[in-house]
């Protein structure tokens, strides 16, 4: 079939995966609804027949980067035959690795407004990944208040993340890899290995 012939996406799936391609070249603050649309080949006006709200589009947008997060975290433990702090080890380079790969949707995912906004409801699209983090630490570290705890590791992992990808650990540290940072913030959440 040629390209003249294959049927056109629907509008609204198309304004996202413009969005969605927006952000990964441009980042966050490209994403306004005039540019998405001129990219969309429509007028400024017809993302609103979907979107009502600017937030209601970006939250579409974030919705697809926190479905492509759940991917990764999903494969990442797909063969759960390794322990829980292995299992925390792969899936923190996951969420890093993630991070620093598609840096603007990482920043618009986190976006304070869209989470609390509840358009499409995003927490509850992410929450069920937060809550992987905290079986995991559950399991690793039964003595402790698991949410806490991951939450405070998840923290310290959006810092590094932030950091790393603003370039700002490499000149503190004089590292080249996050890995030793992220064995480190474990080790700081979790104790220290056992036979390290």
């Amino acid at each position: 079939m040629s390209e003249s012939e294959k049927p056109d996406p629907d509008l609204r799936t198309r304004l996202v995966d413009v969005g969605v391609d927006l952000v990964a070249l441009e980042g966050a603050g490209a994403l306004t609804l005039r540019e998405i649309a001129r990219r969309a080949g429509v007028s400024h006006g017809a993302p609103r027949r979907h979107f009502p709200t600017h937030l209601e589009l970006l939250s579409a947008i974030a919705r697809r980067g926190f479905t492509q997060l759940g991917i990764r975290v999903t494969a990442t433990l797909a063969d759960g035959g390794a322990g829980p702090r292995a299992q925390l080890t792969e899936l923190g380079r996951a969420y890093l690795e993630f991070a620093l790969d598609n840096a603007g949707m990482y920043e618009l995912m986190f976006h304070h407004d869209l989470l609390e906004s509840g358009h499409l409801r995003l927490r509850d699209t992410s929450l069920p990944l937060f809550g992987v983090l905290v079986d995991l630490v559950g399991r690793a570290r039964p003595d402790a208040d698991a949410r806490a705890v991951a939450g405070a590791l998840w923290a310290n992992l959006h810092g590094i993340a932030q950091l790393w990808g603003w370039g700002s650990l490499q000149l503190a540290t004089g590292a080249d890899d996050f890995t030793p940072l992220l064995r480190t913030a474990l080790d700081a959440h979790l104790g220290p290995e056992d036979g390290r």
